[in-house]
């Protein structure tokens, strides 16, 4: 039996989110669809279902919350088959059901997300960093997004590495500009923001959100909501 947590902003998500889980025998604690980050310590689940039936955009940014935790928990999306559609790389989610998927699939798919251990998370494999979606190989000075490679600057690849490297933490622009540039760079804190605009550009409208914005403070990578400055 293994310990799920449900998280969703309905009442009655246990019996409209995923109403298989209601016939299976694991154990079920639902929470609030904001609470990722009280998922610790004996409240640890084996695997967070998140419900996307009521607020797609809530259920990714929730999602990309789990993913940037230094200890990632697997994670199954359900959704509608409406939003089934909407669903991309970068939501750092490891598998998606069907809100109506029967008890057989459901216990299927929790089983491979167990074992998969969290694909959300950061990892290092030598010179490469895989993080939710993100591919990047120091050797090489390659990046590839969901497959797809990107053509990026020296300095735009350095941006990217140390933020992903460091997923989840908040770096003011002196303090991106002092790891990245250096500290005998004498520019501005505007060049950060240009580089950042200019990743952004090139991870593409549905990765561009992978670096947030934390306003009057910095950046981060794959953390919550992305507020644009």
């Amino acid at each position: 039996m293994s310990h799920i947590a449900l998280l969703s902003p309905a009442a009655d998500a246990a019996a409209t989110a995923l109403p298989a889980l209601e016939l299976l025998s694991h154990r079920v604690d639902v929470h609030p669809l904001e609470a990722t980050g009280s998922l610790t310590g004996p409240r640890r689940p084996d695997v967070v279902v998140l419900d996307g039936t009521h607020n797609l955009v809530a259920a990714r940014n929730a999602a990309q919350a789990l993913s940037a935790r230094e200890r990632t928990l697997p994670v199954l999306l359900a959704v509608t088959e409406g939003g089934m559609a909407a669903v991309a790389a970068s939501w750092c989610v490891d598998d998606v059901v069907l809100s109506t998927a029967g008890p057989a699939e459901v216990e299927a798919r929790l089983r491979l997300v167990s074992a998969g251990g969290g694909a959300g998370a950061a990892t290092h494999d030598d010179s490469v960093i895989r993080a939710g979606s993100v591919l990047i190989d120091e050797d090489t000075y390659t990046v590839k997004v969901g497959g797809r490679p990107l053509n990026l600057t020296f300095k735009e690849f350095e941006l990217l590495k140390f933020l992903a490297q460091n997923m989840g933490r908040v770096f003011t622009r002196h303090q991106l500009l002092s790891e990245v540039w250096g500290y005998d760079y004498y520019g501005g804190t505007r060049t950060v923001d240009v580089h950042v605009r200019r990743l952004r550009a090139k991870l593409g409208s549905d990765h561009e959100h992978l670096i947030t914005t934390v306003r009057n403070v910095g950046y981060s990578f794959a953390g919550g909501r992305e507020q644009t400055p």
